[in-house]
């Protein structure tokens, strides 16, 4: 059944950054699919542990920063200590710096890196030696941008991170696919979030960014339900490499 393809029971899913937004909106999809889900947080996702609880899966947090790589041993043995598994790896933390790159600084270009591009490989590294051990392959779905497409402005590091996880994507894939390991990437548009208050408040700029995105809409988290959950289940095992746009039509205007 082609229901069944979309089914993630009995499912582990290490979810990073996901205690608001689209991290969260990502969580709840897998949970409703199935997934037990292990949050990498900086605070105590209390929201989020009480939905996916909610919806009748189990929920363990570790408390993380993830600009260092201190916690990804840590992350590995917590998930196994809690449900002796990992299945799924979403690595959705990630940061911005706003500057002219005229006079951008090292220390904003190295947070920004350190997050959202380091830290995601060494990660991914990780779990993928957990899903070589376990010989049961898995799924790792990264989380890019539409700056992986676009060079955008006053924003070098988060592009230059951004445009990283696109290509990394793609070379993780061509390593680990014969161990039955597909990595995969998904590439938000413009959502509302609180990342974007300040823009939707602004009604010049709203209107503007409305008006170039042919679905007429921001995105919202429950958007990236759906093609988080095609990634991570088995419906997507002969996807490899490749960075979806879930962007109502932006990249196509």
């Amino acid at each position: 059944m082609m229901g069944d393809a979309f089914n993630l029971a009995g499912k582990v899913a290490i979810v990073t950054g996901c205690d608001t937004g689209l991290g969260q909106g990502m969580t709840l999809g897998l949970a409703g699919a199935g997934c037990d889900i292990v949050a990498v947080t900086r605070k105590t996702p209390t929201e989020t542990q009480q939905k996916v609880q909610a919806l009748g899966r189990r929920f363990t947090a570790v408390q993380a920063d993830l600009g260092t790589l201190e916690p990804v041993e840590r992350i590995i043995s917590h998930a196994l200590d809690t449900f002796g598994k990992v299945d799924i790896l979403v690595n959705n933390a990630g940061t911005i710096r706003r500057a002219d790159a005229i006079d951008f600084s090292e220390q904003d270009w190295d947070e920004v890196i350190d997050l959202n591009l380091k830290s995601l490989f060494f990660l991914s590294q990780a779990v993928a030696k957990q899903f070589i051990s376990q010989g049961s392959g898995g799924k790792i779905i990264n989380i890019a941008s539409m700056l992986s497409f676009q060079g955008g402005i006053r924003v070098p590091s988060y592009t230059a991170s951004k445009s990283g996880v696109l290509g990394l994507t793609r070379l993780l894939a061509n390593e680990w696919a014969p161990h039955h390991i597909n990595v995969n990437a998904i590439a938000p548009g413009y959502m509302a979030t609180n990342n974007t208050q300040a823009l939707r408040e602004d009604a010049e700029r709203n209107q503007q960014i409305l008006d170039r995105i042919p679905a007429g809409r921001w995105g919202t988290p429950e958007d990236l339900a759906g093609p988080v959950v095609f990634l991570a289940s088995g419906a997507s095992d002969y996807v490899n490499g490749y960075t979806l746009a879930v962007d109502g039509g932006w990249l196509a205007r």
